[in-house]
């Protein structure tokens, strides 16, 4: 992991929170600014300064932070937002406020977390008909309907 130039390095690498969690947290790094006002339904990027080299075979997720979700209405509007392997630019987290108020996001406050995660890539094929399964073409709430 590296850090863009400039970026606040006293703020740390990602850590997990306890033992069982399954996501590091990520920090806002602004630098010289001190922090965002993001009003409701308004949406911005949050630097995080940070460089990682995520292994071929795996991504990294990007994931809102749930007390976040839960107080203040701040998601990660393409939840989970997808770091590739071979992506080597800074982090940057998309925060939108879908609560009612305006909220603030100061200079190293925890935004949103990262989950690594293996990637299986498909072979893609056209084909003249799919297999029939017991579903069919059965939609949106279809399943556990008695007929």
């Amino acid at each position: 992991m590296t850090w863009d130039d400039g970026a606040d390095m006293s703020l740390g690498e990602p850590v997990y929170a306890s033992a069982g969690a399954a996501g590091a947290d990520l920090r806002a790094n602004f630098r010289d600014r001190g922090s965002v006002v993001l009003a409701s339904l308004e949406r911005v990027l949050i630097p995080t300064g940070l460089r990682i080299a995520v292994p071929q075979g795996f991504e990294v997720q990007i994931r809102p932070r749930s007390g976040l979700a839960l107080k203040h209405g701040i998601i990660v509007p393409n939840s989970p937002g997808t770091i590739d392997s071979d992506y080597r630019g800074v982090l940057g987290v998309i925060v939108m406020n879908a609560g009612s108020e305006a909220f603030e996001i100061r200079h190293g406050d925890r935004i949103a977390q990262m989950v690594v995660a293996p990637v299986v890539q498909a072979d893609f094929h056209f084909v003249e008909r799919l297999p029939e399964t017991a579903r069919g073409q059965g939609g949106f709430g279809s399943t556990g309907v008695a007929s």
